[in-house]
């Protein structure tokens, strides 16, 4: 939480792609991180008491014109520093030392040879295997700094200041292309800054009850409730603070897959006993989609929607809340509303000043909420990471299918229907997603890999069944294994198992005579086809 007492580890994003996964491989060792613009300014990290500092990687050249650098004042704030690629040149580059472009640039594995004992390697042995990615090199120490290590271009490739606990790496460490880099990792935060491991999701649960508790005091709180993996362990951990206090609103916009209604109605009104107002908007939502062939415009359509079902959700709610009240008086109860967001949402989503990482994406928990509602945010989740989210829902318990639930999209089957979407279209999707997802279950794969999902094209075909002639429609699967969905690589999965998905669909679901796997990795493609 923003104000947590528990150790911390600050990492300043210089807009490297890895910056998150830093954060995670240092809470992985059960130590708090948190990720801040690199121009921070050394007072604020000070007020935040951080027990040491890493300067992520990053693409730009520290000579370069616009390039990003720190407030020099961090090196004066005597916790310990570890700068990581571009982070260590920042580092060697205030500090008085040089840094040129490389003649040799190093990208992908390498050895690294250790000069000496250092604290950042203890128990690793004399030399490791690691991953590079730069183009540039320190060529002179700063004063004080001494080689740590060396590869076969740089003869420091890791550097050390140890009267200041000041450490760089011109390599990964966070990568699992440098197998023994989490080690790199734990020996900074334990050894050499002193942290303790005391961030777990059982303290975190304690903690963020009585945030919320002391948030919203005796108010009332709103969550649209999808489904998912991150409004769902949002909703249980807010009902476990608050009880009554909270009530979900579970839209049915006709873009789920197979008995996802059902299943959430029965988890959290049956199970959890949690206050849940279902709303069936199926037949407004696919009046405003007929005809809309275009992604963009299918999201649009769906997002605008869904604030308006929300928003006469909310006034249903309101105007029954109590019988004899004024409605005025029945509008002050809800003054909260709660939503599943991740920390990889805040920092994708919300452009950080001056942060010279591109925006990733637009997502549809940060901004875009009614201004009309005029209702305060609360985020009970919005420090966390998907897989610390995981655990979370697993302990207040919520069941399997929910906390290890695959990532569907907000627009639902509207965005894997290619073209129109009609409830003849829905249907097809439905049943052939259906028995993708059984045949991952059932063959163990499902809890593998990232996504596994049907696609339903725009594409007819000849084909035969029986002794007739056919033309039908195609349906592409689609699985992929990935860490963070940034990047991902399509399944090799066992051809006697896309066999059986291809089959059956074929088979069962009236309307398809084709199955295609694809093959695309991301990038260049992305997962979901729109």
């Amino acid at each position: 939480m923003a104000e947590t007492t528990h150790s911390r580890i600050l990492i300043l994003d210089f807009g490297s792609q890895y910056t998150q996964v830093i954060a995670r491989r240092v809470r992985e060792c059960q130590v708090y991180s948190q990720i801040v613009p690199f121009k921070t300014r050394a007072r604020e990290i000070k007020a935040l008491a951080p027990q040491g500092i890493i300067l992520s990687g990053g693409p730009a050249s520290v000579y370069g014109k616009g390039a990003p650098h720190p407030d020099p004042a961090i090196f004066d704030l005597g916790v310990p520093v570890l700068g990581i690629c571009y982070g260590m040149q920042l580092m060697g580059h205030h500090l008085k030392g040089a840094v040129e472009h490389s003649t040799r640039r190093e990208y992908g594995p390498g050895r690294l040879d250790l000069a000496r004992e250092c604290p950042l390697f203890d128990g690793l042995g004399a030399s490791i295997d690691i991953w590079n990615s730069h183009g540039d090199k320190l060529t002179k120490l700063p004063a004080g700094f001494r080689s740590a290590g060396h590869t076969e271009n740089s003869p420091y490739a890791a550097i050390e200041h140890p009267k200041k606990r000041f450490y760089g790496l011109q390599f990964h460490p966070e990568v699992v292309h440098t197998p023994r880099g989490k080690e790199i990792l734990q020996n900074f935060v334990y050894r050499i800054c002193g942290c303790r491991m005391d961030w777990n999701m059982g303290s975190f649960i304690e903690e963020a009850c009585a945030q919320i508790r002391g948030t919203v005091g005796e108010d009332h709180v709103l969550l649209g409730l999808s489904g998912g993996v991150d409004s769902s362990v949002a909703a249980a951990l807010i009902h476990k603070a608050i009880g009554d206090q909270l009530t979900c609103v579970f839209v049915n916009n006709g873009l789920l897959r197979a008995n996802e209604a059902e299943s959430v109605q029965r988890v959290f009104g049956e199970n959890f006993h949690i206050r849940l107002k279902y709303v069936n908007a199926s037949a407004q939502f696919l009046g405003k989609l007929r005809g809309v062939t275009k992604p963009e415009r299918k999201r649009k359509i769906i997002g605008h929607e869904f604030i308006r079902v929300f928003d006469d959700a909310v006034k249903s709610l309101t105007g029954s809340s109590s019988k004899g009240a004024s409605r005025g008086k029945n509008q002050s109860r809800f003054k909260w509303l709660a939503q599943g967001t991740l920390y990889p949402d805040v920092i994708e989503s919300v452009a950080i000043a001056g942060n010279p990482a591109a925006l990733i994406k637009s997502h549809h928990n940060v901004g875009g909420l009614p201004k009309k509602m005029r209702l305060k945010l609360v985020e009970p989740l919005r420090e966390l990471f998907k897989d610390e989210v995981r655990e979370v829902g697993a302990q207040l318990g919520l069941p399997k299918e929910i906390v290890q639930r695959q990532p569907f999209p907000g627009p639902g089957l509207a965005v894997r229907i290619l073209g129109d979407v009609t409830r003849e279209r829905l249907r097809i999707l439905r049943d052939a997603d259906t028995i993708v997802v059984s045949e991952m279950k059932a063959s163990d794969w499902y809890y593998k890999v990232w996504q596994s999902f049907a696609v339903l094209l725009p594409v007819r075909s000849v084909g035969v069944m029986g002794d007739e002639r056919t033309y039908e429609n195609t349906v592409a699967v689609r699985i992929v294994e990935s860490q963070d969905g940034m990047t991902a690589d399509w399944v090799r999965l066992p051809y006697d198992l896309l066999a059986r998905i291809s089959t059956r669909i074929i088979n069962e679901v009236k309307g398809v005579n084709r199955v295609c796997y694809d093959i695309s990795s991301k990038p260049p493609a992305t997962i979901e086809w729109e």
